[in-house]
């Protein structure tokens, strides 16, 4: 005979104050680490907890505190792997500190000022206690700048774009830039390491293939390579993309491939992506042809996306640590929240706190051919 056993009952916050001999409010104190708690309470009513198996609701934590635990995100791009590795480590760290993460999506290039507020309403009538933006477009950007919210704000961003920092600053309140920070990565810094690399290797010559200039990340990335590789004298011809796409990528190299076939030039000795996406394709077109990388000519990419380490050749690359990016930019909530101390940053430009970005080498970069 088979018998049903009741689930047993969560054990209530008036059950842990009768085992500690305390009132349900000093526990609710201690739950939410009032000061006005000695220590002997407070121990007393943490070993009841233990023996109870106590764990406080976050609408008991609400009500108490008067604050919903919920950080309320906006996000675009998320079809690229960097927002949703950086949502993971933000939704990891929030659940450490007993927060919750309510997450909306939109199209990054798409989300109208009227949109991004209406979002923006519907987080308020959760009561969310922050909010967190990642924002990939300039029209983003500009949204969360000019977004009418009165608490935290954190904004993931880059750091040039056709909207600059400044001006996007400006559009916020001064009463409510002290509650905003922006987090970022340190593309400068990753385009610098890039660059160098090529003169190391001898590289003179090159193609850079833009991103799509309403992404800030692109507009970036085509800035710093600009600047820097006119540091290092290398003759720099640019490729404009209107995507991201590997596709347009293919089509643009196997286009540059037959222009300079035509005029009998040599392709320039190295080819640079603004992301791993337009490298596949790149390196699609110079295969075809029968170049070979990077005997030939180099690829560079931007982004390490997974699976470009087993290319043929392996893809060099640019990791940026999307991890570490969404810690950073909840280490910030935390602080605006005065839950957290002032996060520290090895670079800060243009008001931003930046996160380093690596380069990942592989065998696709090589010594420029002699010629």
């Amino acid at each position: 005979m088979v018998t049903s056993r009741k689930p047993s009952k969560r054990p209530s916050m008036f059950e842990v104050a009768k085992l500690a001999g305390v009132s349900h409010q000093t526990v609710s104190r201690v739950i939410n680490d009032s000061p006005d708690v000695s220590d002997a309470t407070r121990a007393r009513v943490q070993t009841a907890i233990d023996q109870l198996g106590y764990r406080p609701s976050n609408s008991a934590r609400a009500l108490a505190s008067r604050r919903s635990r919920t950080i309320g995100l906006i996000a675009g791009g998320l079809k690229f792997f960097g927002p949703i590795s950086s949502i993971s480590s933000i939704e990891s760290m929030a659940r450490e500190h007993g927060l919750f993460m309510s997450v909306m999506m939109v199209h990054e290039a798409l989300c109208a000022q009227a949109d991004f507020d209406n979002l923006c309403d519907t987080f308020n009538e959760q009561n969310v206690d922050a909010f967190i933006f990642l924002t990939p477009t300039d029209v983003m950007f500009a949204a969360a700048c000019r977004a009418r919210v009165t608490q935290p704000r954190v904004i993931v961003t880059a750091t040039h774009g056709q909207m600059t920092v400044r001006e996007g600053l400006g559009l916020i309140s001064t009463e409510n830039k002290r509650r905003t920070a922006l987090v970022g990565i340190d593309q400068w810094g990753a385009m610098a390491k890039v660059v160098a690399l090529l003169g190391e290797y001898g590289h003179k010559s090159a193609l850079y293939f833009a991103g799509p200039n309403e992404w800030r990340d692109a507009h970036t990335r085509l800035d710093a390579w600009r600047k820097l590789a006119a540091s290092r004298s290398i003759d720099s011809q640019i490729v404009r993309c209107h995507t991201w796409d590997a596709s347009e990528a293919y089509a643009h190299m196997n286009h540059l491939i037959d222009e300079y076939g035509r005029r009998g030039a040599a392709l320039p000795t190295a080819v640079v992506a603004a992301n791993d996406n337009q490298a596949v394709g790149i390196m699609r077109a110079l295969h075809e042809h029968g170049l070979r990388i990077p005997q030939d000519i180099s690829v560079v990419g931007f982004d390490d996306m997974s699976g470009v380490d087993n290319m043929y050749p392996p893809l060099t690359t640019v990791h940026p640590d999307f991890e570490g990016l969404g810690v950073a930019a909840m280490r910030e909530t935390l602080r605006l929240l005065g839950e957290g101390g002032e996060p520290t940053f090895l670079t800060t430009q243009h008001g931003m706190g930046l996160i380093p970005a690596e380069v990942r080498a592989r065998r696709s970069l090589g010594p420029a051919p002699r010629r």
